[in-house]
């Protein structure tokens, strides 16, 4: 398989994962994204969810359909989202709450070093070749 093709590939599947999350913000999961948001985001828990679902659905769309020139500032955007919404995952972490299956400490933790691979996945997808 050509290295062009599994880019893409990796692209439009963390793009379709992060429109699926923004979707699940609004919807079906929206108690459970409320675990995550720290206690000292000045916004309440439901618009801090909701407002990040918007986010991921307009990242999300933008990693899959972007022309090709935009692509490396998407994949930027998409990675300081991620390290953005870092800090809620810390949050569920330090603070014991459960959601998404994450219902010990140690689940809670070894989510902790995924945000790293999302970052990286969103700038290695999205970096441009050099010829």
């Amino acid at each position: 398989m050509k290295k062009q093709t599994i880019k893409k590939a990796s692209r439009v599947l963390l793009g379709a994962n992060l429109i699926l999350a923004g979707v699940s913000h609004l919807t079906f999961a929206r108690k459970a994204f409320r675990a995550q948001v720290p206690n000292w985001v000045p916004l309440s828990k439901d618009d801090t969810v909701v407002y990040s679902g918007f986010a991921e659905i307009a990242l999300g769309s933008a990693l899959v359909f972007a022309p090709k020139k935009y692509r490396a500032v998407v994949g930027k955007t998409a990675a300081a989202f991620f390290t953005a919404v870092f800090p809620g995952n810390i949050s569920q972490y330090i603070n014991h709450r459960d959601a998404f299956g994450l219902d010990t400490d140690t689940k809670r933790f070894v989510r902790l070093f995924f945000q790293p691979v999302l970052v990286y996945w969103a700038l290695k997808s999205t970096k441009e070749d050099k010829l």
